[in-house]
């Protein structure tokens, strides 16, 4: 534990912030599993719902610094993809 007490106040603050990383990153994992789940039900109106909510948290993650672009940029693909392919069929 930290002796210096501006020390222990840093340790509170990445705590919180890292309570608050994890449950961002957690939110948009349960956004795209939805999605997924959405996918083989068939219905297009709740894929693209699901489909908006998923992209829209995985940018908000990646502006925030949780997850990298490029790593943001290969999950939506992957997502638009499966979207697709449910379109064609």
């Amino acid at each position: 534990m930290a002796n210096i007490k501006s020390a222990s106040k840093r340790v509170l603050l990445t705590q919180k912030a890292t309570a608050r990383n994890k449950a961002a990153k957690s939110l948009m994992k349960t956004n795209i599993k939805k999605f997924d789940a959405a996918m083989p039900k068939g219905d297009q109106k709740a894929t693209e719902a699901a489909y908006r909510i998923a992209v829209k948290t995985i940018d908000r993650a990646s502006s925030k610094g949780l997850i990298h672009k490029n790593k943001a940029s290969r999950r939506k693909s992957a997502l638009t993809r499966k979207l697709n392919s449910l379109q064609v069929n």
